[in-house]
């Protein structure tokens, strides 16, 4: 538990405020050549993983359902060597935002992760671990712009084509915090999976090998698919 946020919790929100800080992060600063080693590791057989720049949460806390945190900047490979040697020192999280895409039939559509990509055959909504391109000119992360601008990326749906909710579920675990924001599209499930099966061949980069339908939790047995995602698709069916 670190101020107030504790693991294993849904909560509902009405804003996320996040804002860039100065950090030093001690696991990056201490294990780089742990890290260089992990990511010729990890990137041997992926030549399309890029080691940029990303924003990890080093703080947070709820008031009156506004969760308030605190981000740093990163590399990619720091982040990925910490997730994967099992998130140890003082408590950061990837928190990042998401797109709980649903169709007009009461299914929801996630992506799988293409083979070149860092988390190959995961199952999950579109998103991205927040970058510079989240960055406003304020110092403040955009994670609202991001639920629209990944699912583009990933999908090629256009904002204009759907309709996005207000707040957000955050879902906390050790490590991550994903900023669920609804989001729908009047279609039914089939021919939204078919439409961004389509768009997906003219992006620039094809993040996703398939779209998945999620239409009760039977389905979510069927793939590669988080806990956190099993958890929130878990609050959703059994609210209705």
């Amino acid at each position: 538990m670190t101020n107030g946020v504790e693991n294993s919790t849904i909560i509902r929100l009405s804003r996320v405020d996040a804002r860039i800080e100065a950090y030093d992060w001690a696991f990056a600063r201490e294990n780089t050549a742990l890290i260089a080693a992990h990511w010729a590791e990890i990137s041997v057989d992926k030549p399309a993983m890029f080691n940029g720049r990303v924003m990890l949460q080093h703080h947070a806390a709820i008031h009156d359902g506004v969760f308030e945190a605190g981000y740093f900047e990163t590399d990619y490979a720091a982040f990925l060597t910490w997730r994967d040697v099992g998130y140890p020192g003082p408590i950061v999280r990837n928190g990042f935002a998401m797109a709980a895409l649903r169709a007009n039939d009461g299914a929801f559509l996630c992506g799988k992760m293409g083979d070149h990509t860092a988390n190959a055959g995961k199952v999950y909504f579109a998103a991205g671990t927040p970058d510079r391109d989240d960055a406003r000119p304020d110092g403040t992360l955009d994670l609202a712009g991001s639920v629209t601008r990944e699912l583009g990326e990933e999908t090629g749906l256009r904002v204009e084509e759907l309709q996005v909710g207000e707040g957000w579920t955050a879902l906390v675990e050790q490590g991550r915090i994903a900023f669920m924001r609804e989001v729908r599209i009047d279609l039914p499930a089939d021919e939204a999976r078919a439409l961004m099966l389509e768009r997906m061949k003219h992006l620039k980069e094809e993040e996703l090998s398939d779209i998945v339908i999620v239409r009760d939790l039977t389905d979510t047995e069927k793939h590669d698919m988080p806990p956190f995602m099993r958890r929130y698709l878990a609050h959703m069916f059994d609210g209705e």
